[in-house]
């Protein structure tokens, strides 16, 4: 019997948390793996992209998100909600850093009267036992049939738990840098990886960026901490001997002056294999 369909859509593939006319929607991804569908980072737009690529979010199961910066979990809470409104029944499992579970304990409390009264008036299970919030560390955090992940503290500063994370199954293998600067170790991670997405940031944009958000110096003290230059990401992806490379959680991702052709230019000085420049809804099949 044939394996499964294994995939990586990129639903949302802005970089930060800001959304302007046009421009791509905050960080999020699914994974299909053996039969598993596992959503990566809930920013802003990931339910409505998610019935965009035909998935029914009763079905929803599994969760990761990477760390708590806005552009990766605002909508979690809003996508739970939807997913049970639509029919939800079992459990989800959504694992993240320690902190998730005060998010999960707030959005609930903020949204008592709804859920309160839906469950009231039209019968609907308690939400509340539906969501199971499972702080994850580095190693393996889940196991799910045939689909193993795991996680490995990555450097994105001032955030300390921050997570790259690799989905293993039926001898595939998927990385997530996460959102991170380079950092020892990481090319050991995901040594092998069928595809590695990896975040990347086009430094001939970040003044622009910076001026035009209006945070200056400050912003571009961070940006340049706590994310990898895209010929960065290139040269990761070549130690690591990886397959594929996919570029996600672009900075900037709307600037006019930088288009693909710009994107791949800078990666390949460094990489020559197989390349996606993130675009929302852009599906990669790993078969």
């Amino acid at each position: 019997m044939a394996s499964p369909a294994a995939a990586v859509t990129l639903l949302g593939t802005k970089g930060g948390p800001a959304i302007y006319p046009d421009s791509p929607m905050p960080t999020s991804s699914l994974v299909e793996m053996a039969g598993l569908q596992i959503v990566v980072d809930c920013g802003l737009g990931v339910t409505r992209a998610l019935a965009e690529q035909g998935v029914r979010l009763p079905d929803l199961r599994t969760i990761v998100i990477t760390h708590l910066h806005s552009d990766h979990y605002l909508e979690l809470g809003p996508l739970l909600h939807t997913a049970w409104t639509a029919g939800l029944k079992d459990r989800v499992a959504v694992y993240g850093p320690a902190a998730l579970a005060e998010y999960w304990r707030h959005f609930l409390a903020s949204m008592a009267f709804d859920i309160e009264t839906r469950i009231a008036d039209e019968g609907r299970p308690d939400l509340v036992r539906l969501v199971d919030i499972r702080a994850m560390g580095e190693g393996v955090f889940m196991t799910s049939g045939a689909v193993v992940g795991a996680g490995l503290l990555n450097r994105h500063p001032p955030v300390t738990e921050s997570y790259a994370l690799s989905f293993a199954a039926d001898g595939r293998k998927v990385v997530f840098s996460g959102d991170t600067a380079p950092f020892e170790g990481f090319s050991e991670f995901a040594a092998g990886a069928d595809l590695l997405v990896h975040e990347a940031m086009h430094e001939d944009g970040v003044d622009r960026l910076v001026a035009r958000v209006g945070n200056g110096r400050r912003l571009r003290e961070h940006l340049v901490a706590s994310h990898t230059p895209a010929a960065e990401a290139g040269r990761i992806a070549t130690k690591a001997g990886v397959k594929r490379l996919a570029l996600h959680h672009l900075v900037p991702s709307d600037d006019p002056q930088i288009g693909p052709a710009d994107w791949e230019e800078s990666v390949r000085a460094t990489w020559d294999g197989p390349l996606f420049i993130g675009t929302d809804g852009l599906r990669i099949d790993l078969s």
